[in-house]
């Protein structure tokens, strides 16, 4: 199966399929917000924008700017053959609300992504509310890709059942 025709961002969008391969780490002053249940998890103007062909952006928020408290490390690893290996967490609200592996960090990224160590990404896929300024995204189709999806970016998007090969 080919993949569908990009297409054509209009002013002041992106097209992810213009993203760079390996993957660009890019500074942003947006704000970023994560809320679950009500409870600010994270809230940022100091996050880095991680931009590969074919995924809306994924946002690494400074640990400075999350609540720690409410984030649990779990045992899985993986493996990605740009950033190197990730590390995941459990956001724990208490009170049975456990949502299992909300976030992701890189601890000790391979050098080209040591801007994003130690930073947090969250799946909007599982979180109440995940902002970019004053626009609430849309999560990354599918569970493989963490990319939040805005006005600002169009596809189409990796991620739902049928594109992992692209």
């Amino acid at each position: 199966m080919r993949r569908p025709e990009r297409i054509e961002p209009g002013p002041g969008q992106e097209s992810v399929w213009d993203y760079p391969r390996p993957p660009a780490a890019v500074p942003s002053t947006d704000r970023i917000r994560v809320v679950h249940g009500g409870r600010v998890i994270a809230d940022t103007t100091r996050a880095i924008r991680v931009l590969e062909t074919s995924q809306p952006p994924a946002y690494y928020l400074p640990p400075d700017d999350v609540d720690l408290s409410c984030l649990v490390r779990t045992s899985r690893r993986t493996m990605c053959e740009w950033k190197g290996v990730a590390s995941y967490w459990d956001l724990d609200l208490g009170d049975d609300r456990r949502i299992r592996e909300a976030a992701w960090s890189y601890d000790d990224p391979v050098p080209a992504y040591r801007a994003i160590a130690g930073h947090l990404a969250f799946y909007a896929q599982v979180l109440d509310e995940c902002w970019v300024d004053d626009e609430r995204v849309a999560p990354n189709p599918g569970m493989f890709y963490g990319g939040w999806i805005t006005s600002r970016v169009v596809g189409p998007f990796k991620g739902s059942a049928g594109t992992l090969h692209w």
